[in-house]
């Protein structure tokens, strides 16, 4: 091998080159790259006034359901109605045989026209005897007895009179009328049975309109709102002034709002609960008696509240906490939740005028990492609905 001047071989010089380029190559370190900035929908809170709703389980009742009963005695001749059918006030439902009741009625006023002519006679004996008794012709006792006479055939006129007319009553109550419009039920007598007290019952006819919903309230939320009201942490309106609504079985809210027109003062001790009472107007007959509704009861507040959307509420395992961009980053933030309040949330602690909540996009955030609210058209269209009342799309002015 050949030595270049000074004694240094080509191998050792190529060695020398390639440990240089090693540790060059060996200095270098790799830069760190900047996360992208995570670019969400979000709103920016502000503290107001909150309408909330409770939601109970109630059933709905006629506002005034009546057993038809008969009022006499005797043969049921006819039933004159179509059972479950609707039926106006007034309205024959049954008739008893009258004839019986025809024959009573027409003795009571042969015995009535008796009594008128004997009370003819007595009158026409005291107009006689009055003069003959002023001129001393007969005795004071024979004056007595004839307005005696007189006055015991003008009280047997009334007494007849007034059987004439309990015999018209008991004629017009052979033909059985519904008190009320309403929902008639089915017959729990059949034609040619015999109605006396012990059967008198003949059917129901319940009134459809106005129509009840009864529903109860516990004994603890009586106590905790009692008491966030004495705190200043829930406002009520006085009881007329509750809006009542109903969601029916099918998920469909009926169309008519009722208000509350009773609330029980005793505590009941086998539900443990308040009895409430809400009254619906029901025109078209769509509620009828016995349906289970949810009852939603609106009309209270939370004074300084905010409300965010359901889908920003997370739960994790310390509990429920919202994403916020606080100085340009994504923060975990723990929340106490409320009630709900339509599609939102009810925060009760946690949350501060001025906070800027994220609602989606949450695949893209972690904790301190960069991130943006986009503007107020962008975060509108990827948002179906934006949050009702507090809540104002980041960019917007609240």
């Amino acid at each position: 091998m050949r030595e270049w001047k000074g004694g240094i071989s080509a191998g050792a010089v190529g060695l020398l080159l390639g440990s240089v380029l090693l540790t060059a190559c060996g200095d270098k370190t790799p830069e760190k790259k900047t996360p992208p900035v995570a670019e969400v929908p979000a709103i920016t809170l502000k503290a107001g006034s909150v309408d909330v709703a409770q939601e109970f389980v109630g059933q709905t009742e006629s506002s005034q359901q009546v057993e038809i009963r008969a009022r006499v005695t005797g043969y049921l001749d006819k039933r004159l109605y179509d059972e479950g059918t609707l039926v106006k006030a007034g309205q024959p439902l049954f008739q008893i045989d009258p004839k019986p009741f025809q024959a009573q009625l027409a003795s009571a006023k042969a015995e009535l026209a008796e009594q008128q002519a004997r009370l003819g006679t007595a009158r026409s004996n005291l107009k006689r005897v009055k003069p003959l008794a002023e001129q001393d012709a007969i005795s004071k006792k024979e004056l007595d007895d004839a307005i005696g006479s007189e006055s015991a055939a003008a009280a047997a006129v009334e007494a007849a009179k007034a059987k004439v007319l309990q015999n018209e009553l008991d004629l017009s109550y052979t033909y059985i009328t519904s008190p009320v419009r309403g929902l008639s039920s089915f017959s729990k007598q059949q034609p040619g049975s015999y109605i006396n007290a012990s059967n008198s019952l003949l059917t129901y006819v319940a009134a459809l309109d106005p129509m009840r919903v009864n529903f109860s309230i516990s004994e603890n939320e009586v106590l905790k709102m009692r008491s966030e009201q004495e705190k200043g942490e829930l406002s009520t309106p006085g009881k007329s002034k509750f809006v009542v609504k109903i969601k029916l079985a099918d998920g469909s809210i009926y169309k008519h709002d009722g208000h509350i027109t009773f609330s029980d003062a005793a505590f009941n001790e086998s539900t443990g609960s308040f009895l409430i009472r809400a009254e619906f107007p029901n025109p078209e007959s769509t509620l009828r008696p016995g349906q289970f509704v949810r009852v939603s009861v609106s009309g209270i507040s939370r004074p300084n509240a905010f409300m965010v959307p359901q889908r920003a509420v997370q739960q994790g395992p310390r509990g429920t906490f919202v994403w916020l961009i606080k100085d340009g980053k994504a923060q975990q933030r723990p929340v106490q939740t409320g009630e709900w309040a339509g599609d939102n949330w009810v925060i009760r602690q946690g949350l501060e005028d001025g906070d800027v909540v994220i609602i989606d996009g949450f695949m893209k955030l972690a904790p301190d990492a960069p991130a943006k609210a986009l503007p107020a058209s962008a975060a509108a269209a990827a948002v179906d609905a934006a949050a009702p009342a507090a809540p104002s799309v980041a960019g917007k002015t609240p």
